[in-house]
């Protein structure tokens, strides 16, 4: 399967997973607004999240794919198989324990992970019994992604891609189904129990798909050897640096419950709507990248893989820099359009939308990085990123203390999007120096014309919306219409500017799909 097929399929299947994630939330901005409840929610379905991509999506997918690739490509599937069951035999053991140990300091753990909440009585304690519910979630997810990178490395990108829908659909149903079948409860504790279902749902479906292409994880005793060394040697600094990342997230929580009732739901809601184009494109590319990358670079085809790694590039810009600049052009009508209902009101609506305009400024080197992290973990260097990411760390808490006051929840995002921009720039740099990477001389051509087409579909949209109002059709139209539109608009112009200035062609698009 050709790159371009690999994050089509991927992207595909997260496009789905992001729009059932929108209906989701605007189904929990109606349930739940933007104050006490909606926070301690949003804390508790993080907390495990915390732990899922620390341990299991990123730095255990980062040390396994290549070594479970390098077995796939040396030794065949049987040897690969054998690998695998032994670490699923282990990593399940390893969860267990960290879930039992979790329920018990929960009350603890929540305290520093969102001291804020402590000035409103009753809280920190709600927080706590949410966390409880939703924590099992971990011990699943973390298994969906082994099985996740399992699937990947054998080149079948769909049954993986697709299970973050599931997630979304639980907790849709558990949205609808509230007030009718569960009304004992509040609305937080229904949800809570709906994220820890769908993880045991995630790893049902992962569990089949593996068992159909002859991988399904057997019984195997957790045992200790070489290549689980290999394995644990990997992983200790992943989990170091992505511990830097998750710090930052930390930090920012802490920060946000510090800063205003509603501030950690504001956050949450702009970076959904921003976690679109970075599902779609980013991830999608980074996951299909890994894998293929790791492949070449083991089978001495350096020159395929700089060729792998420009094009992923190239693909990643075209798509994510239109994407960044409408999101900041369309900040308000798309806040307004997804979540302005029920408990969630004006004014959670504009400071929501401020927070969208700054995390979307950060949106394609948060790409970029997905893009550049695989040439280090292809290449076995969990270390390098380490190091980045402590740089990272250290400007995030530094802006994050500087523009607090100023800037409140907006200045949170701000320095979110300011050291997404250093860890793309170190990482690029790091990788050239090292003779890992060049831009080929069509990346370097193509990437400023794209940067044009997205500032010129901006502008455009901005001045639509300016003009738009003497339109009596269009503002006849409901505010779901006007922002369909204002999407329509910016499609067109893009691709119009994106030909003028000839930075992609369909021609191109369509052969990019079809290559092998």
């Amino acid at each position: 399967m050709s790159l371009y097929r690999a994050v089509a399929t991927v992207g595909g299947f997260t496009l789905i997973s992001r729009v059932t994630g929108f209906v989701r939330d605007v189904l929990l901005a109606r349930m739940l607004g933007a104050g006490t409840e909606a926070d301690a929610f949003f804390v508790a379905f993080r907390f495990p999240n915390l732990f899922r991509h620390l341990f299991a999506e990123g730095a255990f997918s980062a040390a396994f794919v290549p070594l479970f690739a390098r077995k796939l490509e040396a030794e065949g599937k049987a040897a690969a198989k054998r690998f695998s069951d032994v670490v699923f035999a282990g990593l399940a053991l390893v969860l267990l324990a960290m879930v039992l140990v979790m329920e018990v300091i929960m009350p603890w753990a929540i305290a520093v992970f969102a001291p804020g909440f402590l000035e409103t009585p009753g809280k920190i304690e709600l927080t706590g019994e949410l966390a409880r519910i939703a924590f099992p979630y971990l011990f699943f997810i973390a298994l969906v992604s082994l099985l996740s990178g399992i699937q990947n490395s054998l080149g079948r990108f769909a049954a993986a891609a697709a299970a973050p829908i599931l997630l979304n659909l639980c907790l849709i149903v558990a949205a609808v189904g509230y007030g009718r079948a569960w009304s004992g409860e509040g609305p937080g504790y229904v949800l809570a129990w709906a994220v820890s279902i769908s993880g045991a749902v995630q790893f049902l479906w992962l569990w089949h798909h593996n068992r159909k292409s002859g991988m399904g994880p057997g019984l195997a005793l957790p045992r200790w050897n070489a290549d689980v060394a290999r394995l644990g040697g990997r992983i200790l600094p992943g989990v170091v640096g992505m511990g830097v990342y998750q710090i930052n997230l930390l930090v920012d929580t802490v920060i946000a419950s510090l800063v205003s009732e509603g501030a950690v739901s504001w956050l949450y809601y702009a970076d959904r709507v921003n976690q679109l184009p970075l599902g779609v494109v980013g991830i999608a590319i980074g996951t299909a990248m890994l894998p293929m990358l790791s492949r070449q670079i083991k089978g001495g085809r350096e020159d395929v893989a700089a060729h792998t790694q420009n094009r992923g590039l190239e693909f990643a810009l075209f798509l994510t820099l239109p994407a960044a600049t409408a999101l900041a052009a369309l900040a308000l009508p798309i806040v307004e359009t997804l979540f302005e209902r029920g408990r969630f009101s004006p004014e959670d609506t504009a400071a929501t939308s401020a927070a969208l305009i700054a995390f979307a400024c950060g949106l394609p080197a948060h790409v970029l990085v997905k893009c550049l992290v695989p040439g280090f973990f292809a290449r076995e260097d969990t270390a390098t990123p380490v190091r980045v990411a402590a740089v990272c760390l250290v400007s995030n808490v530094v802006l994050n203390l500087a523009l607090m006051g100023p800037l409140g929840h907006v200045g949170i995002a701000t320095a979110t999007a300011v050291s997404a921009w250093i860890n793309a720039g170190l990482l690029g740099w790091v990788l050239y120096r090292r003779g890992h990477f060049r831009c080929d001389a069509r990346l370097l051509d193509r990437a400023p014309r794209i940067l044009a087409a997205a500032v010129a579909m901006a502008a455009a949209l901005v001045a639509a919306q300016a003009w738009g109002g003497a339109l009596p059709g269009l503002a006849a139209l409901p505010a779901w219409g006007q922002l369909t539109v204002w999407v329509g608009v910016g499609a067109v112009v893009y691709a119009g500017f994106a030909r003028l200035f000839r930075a992609a062609t369909v021609a191109e698009l369509k052969a990019a799909l079809r290559r092998g």
